[in-house]
């Protein structure tokens, strides 16, 4: 039996989540909101600043027109022109302007850094939340009246729910349902984000280079007109590296885009200095279910579906307002109630989820391996945007953020 029961005789049950990336924050806004006590666990020393561009749109959008934010992330938006297809000469194969698709293309007319989103959900919620930095979950133990989630400083939390908002390579998954290879799928492909010098003149515009062998180097504007975010990514089969090893990740990329044209060089100079450079592998993750008795997950811990698919602000911001929603009002949560919340929140959120994860071409559209593909993508991005193939090109590929009603919970 655990040390006590929350739930029966309190109006303001407590919920512990882990990671304070964008999942987290909008779930602790709404839990908040609905009368709960929220503690959010965080890795880090703060909130995570920088990193790379995500956009506002569809659903995900309205999720934070509804939290009364909208004017905030506007605020915070960056000015973009637009995507270009270049060449190794830096001539352009193929645009898609920022007005492509009603504002809805490549890239949306609402693009905020990713470091921004999460300062403006963190500035909602901190005044009303507990947020602990530099903690995470190690070990979690549970019966039908409460969950106990063990630190990595030994400290002991009883709690009454627990969700796991911490990215693909989730503590609370792992300890919860089991070892990430269970349900992590390799797209077959890796990608690296960093700041860089902005040695094209930008302009606005995010440009991708493609090169055969599955290579892609892109870059894209900052709030910094000296400074690009940039990404270089490649295909390949499931590699045996050391996660946690800077400088080997940054080896695989000289051994494969040394000389390889563009500014493909100088990005892996920046790439070398770089304080902000993440690297990771193409994967979504798949589970039969997102919920373990009083423990959940939601965003990339529970259904990521890769940054190929441009869908996982969305994911994390729908999910957080569906899980809470679901939940209800602090004061008439149970245990009959909790169990059919989370059963509810699976049966809103799976088939968008679905529709997210849907990636015909894996990485290839991305990472071509051909020169002819090569061309051939940058064709298709011409032409889809004209008559007779537009409307086509829109129902098949720039719907997918539309594609769910929310729920009105109010």
């Amino acid at each position: 039996m655990l040390p006590r029961s929350t739930l029966r005789g309190v109006n303001n049950p407590t919920v512990l989540i882990n990671g304070a990336g964008i999942a987290g924050p909008s779930l602790a806004f709404w839990l908040n909101r609905a009368g709960y006590r929220v503690i959010v666990l965080e890795l880090a020393s703060d909130i995570r600043p920088g990193g790379q561009t995500v956009d506002l749109r569809g659903t995900g959008r309205d999720v934070v027109e509804r939290m009364g934010l909208l004017d905030q992330m506007r605020a915070r938006a960056l000015e973009q022109s637009g995507a270009a297809w270049v060449k190794s000469d830096g001539s352009r194969r193929a645009e898609m302007p920022v007005t492509a698709f009603g504002g809805n293309g490549l890239v949306s007319s609402l693009e905020i850094l990713r470091g921004d989103l999460a300062a403006v959900l963190y500035e909602a919620t901190r005044d009303d939340v507990d947020y602990r930095f530099g903690a995470t979950i190690i070990g979690l133990e549970q019966d039908a009246n409460g969950v106990v989630a063990t630190l990595a400083n030994g400290t002991r939390l009883p709690v009454d729910l627990v969700v796991g908002a911490d990215g693909p390579h989730s503590a609370v998954r792992r300890v919860a349902f089991g070892p990430e290879e269970r349900f992590v799928r390799p797209l077959g492909g890796y990608h690296a984000w960093f700041s860089a010098p902005d040695t094209v003149g930008l302009d606005g515009w995010f440009l991708l280079y493609q090169a055969p062998g599955g290579l892609n180097a892109s870059m894209r504007p900052s709030h910094d007109p000296a400074i690009a975010k940039a990404g270089l990514a490649f295909q390949a089969e499931p590699l045996d590296y050391d996660r946690h090893d800077i400088d080997e990740q940054r080896q695989m990329l000289v051994e494969r885009f040394a000389g390889a044209g563009w500014h493909c060089d100088a990005l892996l100079a920046a790439a070398a200095d770089a304080d902000d450079f993440y690297f990771d592998a193409f994967a979504q993750v798949h589970m039969s279910t997102w919920s373990a008795g009083r423990v959940t997950l939601v965003g990339d811990a529970g259904y990521c579906a890769s940054p190929l698919s441009g869908m996982g602000t969305s994911l994390a911001l729908v999910g957080a307002y569906v899980l809470a929603g679901e939940l209800g009002p602090a004061e008439h949560l149970d245990t009959h109630r909790l169990s059919s919340a989370l059963a509810r929140y699976e049966e809103v959120m799976r088939p968008y989820v679905d529709r997210c994860q849907d990636l015909p071409r894996g990485v290839e559209g991305y990472v071509p391996m051909r020169e002819s593909d090569i061309v051939i993508t940058a064709a298709v991005m011409k032409w889809c945007q004209r008559w007779p193939f537009r409307s086509i090109a829109e129902r098949k590929w720039f719907t997918t953020a539309d594609s769910m009603a929310l729920p009105d919970y109010r």
